[in-house]
C-alpha cells in the first residue's frame, strides 16, 4: 500500500514539472518596464525580464551596471545606476537580447537628472592678520560644487591675494564634490584694513542660467591694517627694525627680547652730534642697521621703507639661497638717501625695477647671490656716485669643468660670456664695466650730473669666459698721453705713453676677477695700469680655476712670472701706505701693505 502511494507521488511531481517546463516555453520575452526616471543621486532600479531561452543585457554608457548580465528564463535584474556628475541630464539605454541566435531584444531607457547647480564655501568670510611669516600666510576654503569652476581674482587685488592649484574631479564618486582651495596672502604694509572679493564661477557656463549665476559664493577676505609706524621718528626706526628683524625671521635677534634701548641694540649705529652729515633731525635715529643669519623667501621686507635717516643697510646670509630666485622688492628702493648698501647671500637675481632710484649710492655689494648676469640698470647714469661695486661668487653651485655640464640657471654671471656654438665664439664681457671712468653724463631726467667713476671692482669666483677685452680696435677708448711723474722713469719716459697704451680705468684701485673661467692673453691696459701692484694680481686677479665651455683650462696664457717688468717700467713708486683706509675705499687692507704704489 505505502509503495504504490510513493509511486503516485512521484508520477504526479513528473507531471507537475512536465507542465511548468511546458509552460516555460510559453512565456512571451519582454521586461515590465521599458523607461526609468531617476534622481542625479542614482542608486539600484528592479526590472523583472519574462523569457523561456537565454538572454544577454548590455549597457550603452559606463554609469550603467546591469547585474545579472544575463540569465536564462524569466528573473529580476537590477540596473545599478551611478551618481550623476554635472548639473545636466544625462541618458542610457540598456538593451536585453533574446539569445545571441535572434535578433530580437528589448531596451530599457534611462534617464538620469543632474544635480542641481551649486558651488557653496564653507566660509564665505575670512579675517586675516596683517602680517605673519611665509609659510604661515594661507587658508584653505573647502568648497562644495556640482560643476568645474574658476576662480576670479580682481586686478584690484592680486598684488596679494594668489589662488594655489586645486583640482575639480567629477568623474567619480558621490556628488557633490569637496574641494579644498589654498589662498595665499601678502603683507599689508598700510595703516588701513584692506578688502577682497573673490568670485567662483563655473568654467562652462554654457547650461547655466543667470538665476543660477546669482547664487554662486562670494568669498569675502577682511585683513586688518597694520601697525602705524611713525615715518621720520626715533620711535618709528625701532619699530620698523623689529618688523624687519621678525619678517626675515632673523636667528636669535635680541632687539625685541632684550629690554635694551634702541642705542645698545647690536648691529645699530645712530645718529650722533659731530658725525658727517648729521643735522638735527637725525639725532638719535638709525644711521646704520645690519640683518644678518636669516631664512626668507622674499625681498626685503616693507618696513625697511621707514628707516628715512639709514645712510648703510647690510643684508646678510640668507638659508638656502642656492635654491631661491628672489628680487629685492620695492620697498628698499624708497630709500634715496642711502649710500651704502649690501644685500649678500640673500638669493638675488634680480634688481626692483625702481632700484635707479637708489642714485645716491657710493658703494653697492651685490655678492654671494644668484645672478646670471649684472644687471644693467648698473651703470654711470643711474650711479653717478657708486665708487665701490662688488658682485663677487654669484655661482648658484660650483662647476668646475663647464664643458662637462647640463645643469642650467647656476649663476656666476655666466650668460654675459655664454658660448655661442653656432658662431663659436664666447659672449661679449661687460665692457660697459671697464669704461666706467670720472667724468659726467646724462641722468634719465636730461640733467648732467658728475660721474665719480668706479675705484673698486670685485667680480670674483663667477663664470666668466674667454679673453677680457683689450680695446685695441674701440675708438671710443683713448690712449695714454701723459702719466704722473711717479710713473715715469729717470728719463721722464713713460711706459704708458710710449707703449700707447689704452687708458681704461686708471682710477681703479681694486679690480678682482680670479676664479672664474677666463683664458687668452692678459691686454697691456692690465700688465701695465698704474695700480697694478695694488691688486694683488697673483691673489685676485690672475688666479683663475677649472676649465670654459670648450674644455680650454682656465688661465691666462701670458701670465708674468713675477712683477720685476713692472717694477722697471715704474721705478719711482713708493710703497703703499697699510694705513690707507680701505673701508673708505672698498678695498681688503690684507691685501695692501708691503705692495707699491
Amino acid at each position: 500500500m505505502k509503495a504504490r502511494y510513493y509511486i503516485a507521488s512521484t508520477l504526479l511531481a513528473v507531471a507537475m514539472l512536465a507542465a511548468c517546463s511546458q509552460a516555460d516555453k510559453q512565456v512571451s520575452f519582454g521586461i515590465d518596464s521599458n523607461s526609468i526616471s531617476i534622481d542625479a543621486a542614482g542608486g539600484t532600479e528592479k526590472v523583472r525580464v519574462s523569457a523561456s531561452e537565454n538572454w544577454t543585457a548590455t549597457s550603452n554608457v559606463p554609469w550603467i551596471t546591469v547585474s545579472p548580465a544575463n540569465g536564462r528564463g524569466t528573473r529580476e535584474c537590477s540596473l545599478i545606476i551611478d551618481s550623476a556628475i554635472t548639473n545636466t541630464v544625462r541618458n542610457g539605454v540598456v538593451r536585453i537580447v533574446k539569445d545571441a541566435n535572434t535578433s530580437e531584444y528589448q531596451e530599457i531607457r534611462v534617464e538620469q537628472k543632474g544635480f542641481d547647480y551649486a558651488i557653496t564655501l564653507d566660509e564665505p568670510t575670512v579675517e586675516i592678520k596683517n602680517y605673519a611669516s611665509l609659510d604661515d600666510r594661507y587658508f584653505d576654503i573647502r568648497v562644495k560644487t556640482n560643476v568645474d569652476f574658476d576662480v576670479v581674482v580682481p586686478d584690484s587685488v592680486s598684488s596679494w591675494v594668489k589662488i594655489g592649484q586645486y583640482d575639480v574631479n567629477l568623474d567619480h564618486g558621490l556628488r557633490p564634490r569637496e574641494v579644498t582651495v589654498r589662498v595665499t596672502w601678502g603683507i599689508n604694509s598700510r595703516p588701513a584694513e584692506r578688502r577682497a572679493e573673490i568670485l567662483f564661477t563655473p568654467t562652462d557656463d554654457s547650461q547655466v542660467t543667470d538665476e543660477m549665476l546669482a547664487q554662486n559664493d562670494h568669498l569675502f577676505i577682511n585683513q586688518e591694517s597694520a601697525e602705524p609706524i611713525e615715518r621720520g621718528t626715533r620711535a618709528g626706526d625701532s619699530v620698523a627694525l623689529l618688523g624687519i628683524a621678525r619678517s626675515l625671521e632673523i636667528w636669535g635677534s635680541s632687539w625685541e627680547s632684550s629690554g635694551e634701548k634702541m642705542d645698545n641694540w647690536d648691529g645699530v649705529t645712530l645718529w650722533e652730534e659731530g658725525m658727517e652729515g648729521y643735522v638735527d633731525s637725525l639725532k638719535g635715529r638709525v644711521k646704520y642697521a645690519q640683518f644678518y643669519m636669516m631664512s626668507t623667501k622674499e625681498g626685503i621686507p616693507f618696513e625697511v621703507q621707514y628707516l628715512t635717516g639709514a645712510q648703510e643697510l647690510e643684508f646678510y646670509s640668507n638659508v638656502n639661497t642656492f635654491q631661491l630666485s628672489l628680487s629685492t622688492g620695492p620697498y628698499i628702493c624708497q630709500l634715496k638717501q642711502l649710500k651704502r648698501l649690501t644685500i649678500g647671500a640673500y638669493g638675488l637675481t634680480e634688481l626692483d625695477e625702481n632700484f635707479t632710484n637708489l642714485s645716491n649710492l657710493e658703494y653697492l655689494d651685490l655678492g654671494s647671490n644668484n645672478f646670471e648676469q649684472i644687471p644693467e640698470v648698473i651703470n654711470p647714469e643711474n650711479f653717478p656716485k657708486l665708487h665701490v661695486l662688488r658682485m663677487a661668487n654669484n655661482q648658484r653651485r660650483l662647476i668646475y669643468d663647464l664643458s662637462n655640464n647640463i645643469a642650467t640657471n647656476f649663476g656666476g654671471l655666466y650668460q654675459h660670456t655664454k658660448y655661442n656654438s653656432s658662431t663659436e665664439t664666447f659672449g661679449e664681457f661687460p665692457t660697459w664695466l671697464l669704461k666706467w671712468e670720472p667724468g659726467t653724463t646724462t641722468n634719465s631726467q636730461g640733467e648732467e650730473v658728475a660721474v665719480t667713476g668706479l675705484d673698486t671692482l670685485v667680480l670674483s669666483v663667477n663664470y666668466f669666459q674667454g679673453s677680457l677685452p683689450d680695446f685695441k680696435d674701440d675708438d671710443s677708448v683713448p690712449v695714454y698721453t701723459e702719466a704722473p711723474d711717479s710713473l715715469t722713469n729717470a728719463a721722464g719716459e713713460c711706459v704708458l705713453v710710449t707703449r700707447k697704451v689704452k687708458r681704461v680705468m686708471p682710477q681703479l684701485k681694486m679690480f678682482a676677477i680670479n676664479l672664474n673661467r677666463l683664458t687668452g692673453e692678459l691686454p697691456e691696459w692690465v700688465l701695465y695700469h698704474p695700480s697694478l701692484d695694488w691688486w694683488d694680481p697673483y691673489t685676485l686677479f690672475f688666479t683663475q680655476e677649472g676649465k670654459d665651455e670648450i674644455g680650454n683650462l682656465a688661465g691666462f696664457s701670458n701670465e708674468p712670472a713675477n712683477m720685476n717688468y713692472y717694477y722697471e717700467a715704474y721705478p719711482k713708486k713708493d710703497l703703499a701706505d697699510s694705513s690707507n683706509d680701505d673701508e673708505e675705499e672698498g678695498t681688503d687692507s690684507g691685501s695692501q701693505t708691503g705692495t707699491l704704489r
